[in-house]
């Protein structure tokens, strides 16, 4: 008998000539792009560096596709929305210590919101490894270590024949649900050997499929077909898994109301008779939560911002479906269901059976209903007007990129992102900067696509060197800056904890000015012609900057 692990494919006569001549002057460096090329990679992105000269060497002279920004963090964010924008894994390539360290922020993103980054690193010769203190120029004494807390796998490739497959490993890691980033490193010299090894083909790294235990759907099928108040909770693993057809099915078959958590957003339809839309900061939503009989989190941790700040105690079942086996029951009680979201929801809608329940949609209004009553109690027309204005003024299509300032905090509950995967910030890792280079990454991503990034000033300011990545590489990014000279929400934290603001107060530039020093096009805008400059904007080919000054405010909080 013959098994399929027993079958091995053999070389053609033209593959063993070509392995048998490989071209001369090849070298480690070539082995990191043949092998990227075989796996399917066609966009890296990355800053050259000492070590890492080989790498970029080789990528110059194939047809991947470079993009070079201004620091290592920022690159490291613009692969993240790549990945993000395409499944695909994205190729981050960086030098040694603090070119590699540089990227450490954009990676804890990346692993938070489950982005495939797959970085490659280069390090010090191999005679330097070891602990020791040689005295190399960015020498670490255990350089991986810096990054084995943060990414998902760690590969060390030490020797060129060890290169293909270390890549092709960790290519799988990145793409093998939950998706997150990985890390591979190569030292210079080996990066910088001529190699007699074949040039690189076929290279197989299909992720594994995580399919969920059919005795757990099955009682979860049983648990939601019976319920009286089924409420589904659907997290970013719903996007990442190209399944909101899927939810929207099992929704509607179940008549159970859906929150999206902000890494869900677009998830669901946002004006659907089901749709609780993204209020989970809101003590009205965390209560018709706490209610339900049956709740399905799919593709959540339930984590500090899902629970309103830890204060969300369900009282009914809790069926929880995640990808990440360490996110399973971290915060709640229930059964848990370790699988990929799509085939775990692909599950439940072979089994469960159809629930009528006209009286769903009048419960969902009721709690929007109150919820517009409280914001409509406090002062805040202006800054649900801005999130009108450039909801009015975005394409339905268009991707939007949001950093961590008060404009965005508002966004994560009140904005329509009205498709899957088109709205994404930095709420998994919470780091600033994030906004543009990310949306600079989805440009690359989807040319010929107007993208929107939203940043305050001080949030704007990690990313400014990034509008001559844009003029550069000529992407349709306009980025929207709204200035209210400092860290507004740090501002607002610091005078409702402490009765003052310490060290929030920012110095900046004229914005628009800087812009245009970057021959990027820049316009001053005010909340009445906000959407008129942005519909311009993006209807203008290339990178552009709109400019609002305007000092904005929170709701009241939700949580006590």
């Amino acid at each position: 008998m013959t098994h399929d692990h027993d079958l091995v494919l053999r070389p053609t006569e033209a593959q063993t000539a070509a392995a048998l001549a490989p071209p001369p002057g090849r070298t480690g460096g070539d082995l990191v792009v043949e092998t990227l090329r075989s796996l399917g990679a066609t966009t890296v992105f990355g800053l050259p560096g000492q070590h890492a000269l080989a790498v970029f060497d080789a990528v110059g002279r194939s047809d991947l596709r470079l993009v070079t920004l201004r620091t290592e963090n920022n690159a490291g964010f613009a692969a993240d929305a790549y990945g993000r924008m395409t499944g695909e894994a994205v190729p981050l390539l960086l030098s040694t210590g603090p070119g590699a360290l540089m990227a450490l922020p954009a990676l804890a993103e990346a692993a938070a919101a489950s982005a495939p980054v797959l970085a490659i690193s280069s390090q010090v010769p191999a005679a330097g490894l070891g602990g020791g203190r040689r005295g190399h120029l960015h020498e670490l004494r255990d350089q991986a270590a810096s990054f084995r807390d943060v990414v998902k796998s760690v590969q060390v490739a030490r020797t060129p024949s060890q290169i293909p497959s270390a890549v092709a490993e960790a290519w799988e890691s990145a793409l093998t649900a939950p998706h997150g980033p990985v890390w591979v490193e190569i030292p210079e010299d080996v990066l910088r050997a001529e190699t007699l090894i074949p040039q690189v083909t076929g290279m197989d790294a299909t992720p594994h499929e995580l399919a969920p235990r059919p005795e757990l759907t099955a009682v979860a099928a049983h648990w939601l077909s019976r319920a009286s108040r089924p409420v589904i909770i659907a997290g970013g693993g719903v996007i990442r898994s190209d399944a909101a057809g899927k939810l929207r099915q099992l929704a509607e078959r179940l008549n159970a109301p859906v929150v999206t958590t902000f890494g869900g957003k677009g998830a669901f339809p946002w004006n659907h008779p089901l749709s609780l839309q993204s209020w989970l900061e809101d003590r009205h939503m965390t209560d018709f939560l706490e209610d339900a009989d049956v709740l399905l989190v799919v593709g959540s941790g339930l984590g500090e911002l899902s629970s309103n700040y830890h204060t969300f105690f369900p009282t009914g079942r809790v069926v929880q479906i995640e990808a990440d086996l360490g996110k399973l029951e971290s915060n709640h009680p229930a059964l848990g269901i370790h699988a990929d979201a799509r085939l775990a929801l692909q599950a439940l809608l072979e089994t469960v059976a159809e629930r009528p329940d006209p009286y769903a949609p009048d419960r969902v209004r009721m709690v929007l209903s109150a919820i517009a009553d409280r914001l409509a109690a406090q002062d805040v027309t202006l800054e649900q007007e801005l999130l009108a204005s450039i909801r009015a003024a975005l394409p339905p299509r268009s991707p939007s990129f949001w950093d961590m300032t008060i404009l965005s905090y508002w966004a994560w509950s009140a904005f329509d992102a009205k498709h899957p995967n088109t709205m994404h910030s930095a709420q998994g890792a919470g780091g600033l900067g994030y906004a543009f280079p990310a949306a600079l990454g989805a440009a690359v991503a989807e040319p010929g696509t107007p993208v929107l990034a939203v940043s305050g000033d001080g949030g704007a300011m990690y990313s400014a060197a990034e509008l001559a990545t844009a003029r550069q590489h000529d992407l349709d990014v306009t980025w929207l800056i709204v200035d209210d000279g400092g860290y507004g929400i740090l501002r607002a934290y610091m005078e409702d904890s402490f009765g003052r603001s310490t060290a929030t107060e920012l110095t900046r530039p004229d914005f628009a000015a800087l812009a245009a020093s970057f021959d990027v096009p820049a316009t001053t805008t005010t909340p009445e012609s906000l959407t008129a400059d942005l519909k311009k904007a993006l209807a203008t080919p290339g990178p552009s900057v709109v400019v609002l000054p305007a000092t904005l405010r929170m709701f009241a909080p939700t949580h006590l």
